[in-house]
């Protein structure tokens, strides 16, 4: 059996770090092979390899492999999450999602450390590229963009102009992403001029996994039990429909199950129930008049009884005790493995940002807020604004590895798209237009659900409104 020293060390010959639980898993199956065969079939840009990164490796035995089971928690299964200890979690937070997005920049691009290009003058006027988290962003009385750039080294501002390549991707860097700039350091040493934004991003050549087995599975969020704008009717074709289809093996919902609480001024008005344990009741009582059959997978949202801070925890037992058997309680984010096509569940709050920070982001096209996302490979880049993030030893909202499909919900507007080979998937929501929808002029499109076949990787929308 080889030992956990000796299995690290393989992955560090290969320029690779090694999750723990891979370690102890690679103990477990006493298989001599395993580990090359993970580091070579592991994506390139993957730089951590975590179980995510290898859900269709198992031991091989007399040349046949075995397959991974039909569905997995790879992340984000229940009570993974942890608090917030002290105020050194938030150094570790950030240096692991520069640690982690960095190097998948760094995998394409030599770059300099920033006090090389501040404290020296070997590389002035030398065209070079660095590697740092957005500070600030901001534009200039002239029309130029005056970013801050941050590495482990140094600060170095970083000047884009209007009239200049780059200037375009320049818009559109947020507070806390980490992101490449190739340009020239100033005479003087005090100022980078930019030409070139580099992103962690997806792969070019990224070629999605298809399941080698029939299956379907089927996306939905934003229920809302217990809102006066929930759509029970609609809800009630669904269900028929469901209990007449004997190709769909999964229901993934993107969390915001009930609409709980509290959580606007004036919710009371709104709730045809307003009792949150009865809220879950009913919520539970849809999920077990739908076929048995099926793997129902449940992630929380900003309206569930959870914390509010991201990653939030899976839905406690006092609300989730009702739920069916088949039902797979997850926290948000988290990925799961559906015969091996791994799907990124993601609440989506953070849209909420990015729409506020990116030049002509809207709600209207929620496609085009996961491209943003998959181009940091990050499910919330800036912090501190109206998506509070619990900090940890790692980042969790950093995307790695690269999934086959993006779920997400929140903003109640069905969107798809299609990425270097992500399918992203914005599900709608099982609620008519809100009073609040109604002042921020957003028009929701719900009763939607989204079929996936697991072997074409190929959605189909269904309207049940």
């Amino acid at each position: 059996m080889l030992e956990p020293a000796e299995i690290v060390q393989r992955f560090l010959s290969a320029k690779r770090q090694v999750h723990p639980e891979v370690v102890a898993w690679i103990r477990e199956q006493n298989d001599p092979g395993l580990v090359d065969r993970i580091l070579r079939e592991t994506p390139e840009d993957v730089v951590v390899v975590s179980r995510g990164t290898i859900p269709s490796i198992r031991p091989e035995r007399d040349g046949t492999r075995f397959l991974a089971d039909r569905f997995e928690v790879l992340e984000g299964a229940a009570g993974s999450s942890s608090p917030v200890t002290s105020v050194q979690d938030y150094v570790h937070y950030f240096r692991d999602r520069y640690t982690r997005l960095g190097g998948l920049i760094r995998a394409r691009v030599r770059a300099m450390p920033i006090e090389a290009l501040t404290r020296t003058s070997r590389y002035r006027g030398q065209e070079c590229t660095i590697i740092g988290m957005v500070v600030e962003a901001r534009t200039t009385t002239k029309g130029h963009r005056l970013i801050q750039f941050e590495d482990p080294t140094g600060v170095i501002a970083v000047l884009f102009n209007k009239n200049r390549p780059g200037f375009d991707e320049s818009e559109r860097l947020v507070p806390d992403e980490v992101a490449g700039v190739r340009g020239k350091v100033s005479d003087e040493g005090s100022l980078f001029y930019g030409e070139q934004v580099f992103r962690p991003d997806v792969p070019v050549n990224h070629a999605p996994y298809i399941s080698k087995e029939p299956g379907r599975a089927v996306m939905i969020s934003d229920v809302h039990v217990g809102s006066n704008t929930f759509l029970p009717d609609a809800w009630s074709r669904f269900a028929d429909w469901l209990d007449e289809s004997d190709e769909v093996e999964y229901l993934l919902i993107a969390g915001d199950l009930v609409d709980g609480i509290g959580v606007y001024p004036g919710q009371e008005h709104e709730l045809v129930i307003p009792n949150i344990d009865e809220q879950y009741a009913e919520f539970a009582r849809m999920l077990r008049d739908l076929p048995s059959h099926l793997r129902i997978v449940v992630g929380p949202g900003n309206h569930d009884v959870v914390r509010g801070a991201e990653p939030q925890p899976a839905i406690p037992e006092r609300f989730s005790s009702h739920l069916p058997t088949n039902c797979t309680l997850v926290e948000n984010p988290a990925l799961v493995s559906l015969q091996g096509v791994r799907v990124l569940m993601y609440h989506g709050r953070a849209m909420d940002d990015l729409i506020s920070l990116i030049p002509q982001a809207t709600y209207d096209r929620p496609g085009e807020m996961m491209e943003e996302m998959l181009r940091r490979r990050h499910l919330a880049p800036s912090y501190g604004r109206r998506t509070p993030i619990a900090a940890a030893k790692s980042d969790r909202l950093v995307i790695d590895p690269v999934p086959e499909v993006l779920l997400t919900g929140h903003v109640h507007i069905m969107g798809l798209c299609q990425y270097r080979g992500v399918l992203g998937v914005n599900a709608g929501a099982w609620q008519s237009q809100t009073s609040f929808q109604k002042q921020m002029n957003v028009n929701p499109t719900p009763a939607r659900a989204v079929a996936l076949d697991l072997q074409t990787l190929v959605p189909e929308v269904y309207d049940f409104s």
